[in-house]
């Protein structure tokens, strides 16, 4: 019995331990991007975007926005 328990007890454990780290990790690169331009731009190209410094500057003001409101 529990050589059943024990496995299954660990992989929900892992699974929500994971959640949660991976939470925060995903907070503060968004954090970091935020006040980085750099860090934005070189994730947009990543996904296949090219943006300008302006459109740059809109993203990064549209996520401090969105920052304040879910506050």
């Amino acid at each position: 019995m529990w050589d059943v328990i024990i496995p299954i007890a660990t992989l929900i454990v892992g699974a929500v331990i994971g959640f949660i780290i991976g939470v925060f990790y995903l907070r503060s690169q968004l954090t970091k991007m935020q006040n980085n331009p750099d860090m934005l731009a070189k994730m947009a190209k990543q996904m296949g975007y090219n943006m300008n410094k302006q459109q740059i500057q809109k993203a990064q003001q549209m996520m401090k926005n969105q920052n304040r409101k879910g506050r």
